[in-house]
């Protein structure tokens, strides 16, 4: 019995063991051979950029001249209001991907640089040029004149999964060759202000200096263009995004080929589609983006793309949220021939527009000052409106519309502003033009109550869409 009891516990010691071990050598990925093989198509770039202040000039005398000694003694700074000129020094990386001295780097590294020095892995210097640079994705091009130089090799942005183990190689505060490891968090990612890149978010340490540098997979290609950090400190907080290499590669093709970029535009204003939004046109759920207003004598206009559609295809590319639609749009070729494909009016749509080119698409219409308050009565949602002089439909030119003049009870928390022009109001795909108070007031009497309305709206130039949620009594 006691041998049995021996062998047993001999059996469970193993098997714990083996349950201990066994996770550890999956979960830890080996980085040595990937920096050892990588490391040499990464490099360091130094910019001095020459600033002229207005303090002085040290020495506005020869060295050899007496005078030189008298004034270094007692005018240390230099004559007051004499320029004189500076040097500053910034720090960044970049990756090698041709043969003969092409390299990758941020924009941001080379803004305004008089100079730019690359240092190869091998310690050799050399003096770069700047083919392009474009500051909307933060993608610049340099060339140093070498030859048989090591190259990157490129990856597939789409084929990286979330969780992913990836690794970075640059100079972080000038520490030449350091390597960060650590996963994807998130694809596709959206940043304010960045339109055009859906970064790659990492958890890879990135700080000041690492900039331009690569992304690397566990195959040793590069996916990514380490471009910013998310901080409130100034250094690493474990929110760091690179570019997709495949959006850096497009933008180096044109930087190389003409020295900048062409982007493509429809020539509308967007919104996104959020949950009652979606509801109000009758979707099935919130996707795709919401044209809120059309440029006269744009390429959508053209097409026949009205206000009130919804884009959920471009040029057979899925809209999933409005943030798509710029990216998508600027990546085609201006005059490229596109379909385009709507919700309209609870009903899907194709239309063909001609791309045209380079003006950045808008989002949600700025907000305004509020108007004079109004002693009216509110309507059930809470607002009093008033009908436009034809004056005021001239001026706006619309047929009809209502006026907010104020706000009352809870829809003083929503987007409307005293001021705006409440132009149509949508429920479930069906778009009824507002005329007058009474057809206005009659509509909503025939909504439940908690019922969403989603109104279209006027507001200086712009158009937007704002959903009122929970109708009253």
């Amino acid at each position: 019995m006691i041998r049995k009891l021996l062998a047993f516990a001999a059996v469970l010691l193993v098997a714990f063991q083996v349950h201990a071990q066994a996770p550890a050598g999956r979960s830890l990925p080996d980085f040595a051979e990937l920096a050892e093989r990588q490391g040499q198509v990464v490099v360091n770039i130094s910019t001095t950029q020459i600033q002229r202040n207005r303090q002085a000039q040290a020495i506005p005398f020869d060295e050899n001249d007496p005078m030189a000694e008298l004034f270094r003694r007692f005018m240390p700074r230099g004559l007051p209001g004499v320029p004189r000129e500076s040097e500053s020094r910034s720090l960044g990386s970049g990756f090698i991907i041709s043969a003969d001295g092409y390299i990758l780097t941020n924009a941001h590294v080379v803004d305004g640089a008089d100079e730019v020095t690359v240092r190869l892995n091998d310690k050799r210097e050399f003096r770069a040029r700047i083919i392009g640079a474009d500051k909307r994705t933060d993608v610049a091009l340099i060339k140093i004149e070498a030859s048989g130089l090591p190259v990157a090799r490129l990856g597939s942005p789409d084929r990286l999964r979330v969780g992913e183990w990836v690794a970075a190689i640059g100079s972080p505060f000038g520490f030449e060759n350091s390597v960060t490891a650590g996963i994807v968090s998130a694809k596709g990612r959206s940043l304010p202000q960045e339109n055009y890149v859906p970064f790659i978010q990492t958890d890879v340490a990135i700080n000041p200096g690492n900039s331009g540098g690569p992304l690397f997979n566990m195959s040793g290609e590069v996916v990514g263009i380490n471009s910013q950090i998310y901080s409130r400190s100034g250094g690493y907080m474990g929110l760091s995004f690179a570019i997709p290499i495949d959006v850096a590669m497009d933008i180096q093709n044109q930087l190389r080929a003409s020295g900048k970029v062409s982007r493509g535009r429809m020539g509308v204003v967007i919104q996104e589609v959020t949950k009652e939004l979606a509801e109000s046109f009758g979707l099935d759920k919130p996707h795709g983006a919401i044209v809120n207003s059309v440029e006269k004598g744009g390429p959508a206009e053209q097409a026949g793309i009205e206000a009130g559609d919804v884009v959920l295809r471009f040029d057979g590319k899925v809209i999933s949220s409005s943030a798509d639609l710029p990216r998508i749009v600027a990546a085609t070729r201006p005059g490229t021939r596109v379909s385009v494909q709507l919700w309209r009016k609870s009903s899907l749509r194709e239309v063909h527009l001609t791309v045209g080119e380079v003006q950045e698409e808008k989002v949600q219409a700025p907000r305004q000052g509020r108007g004079q308050r109004s002693e009216q009565q509110a309507n059930r949602l809470g607002l009093v409106v008033s009908e436009l002089t034809p004056e005021q439909r001239r001026q706006l030119g619309v047929a009809g519309g209502l006026l907010v003049e104020d706000l009352r009870g809870n829809v003083a928390r929503a987007d409307l502003r005293p001021g705006d022009v409440i132009l149509a109001l949508i429920n479930r795909g069906v778009t009824t033009e507002v005329r007058s108070v009474e057809q206005f007031n009659k509509l909503l009497s025939s909504f439940g109550r908690g019922a969403n309305v989603t109104l279209l709206v006027r507001r200086g130039e712009l158009q937007t869409f704002i959903t009122i949620k929970g109708i009253s009594d």
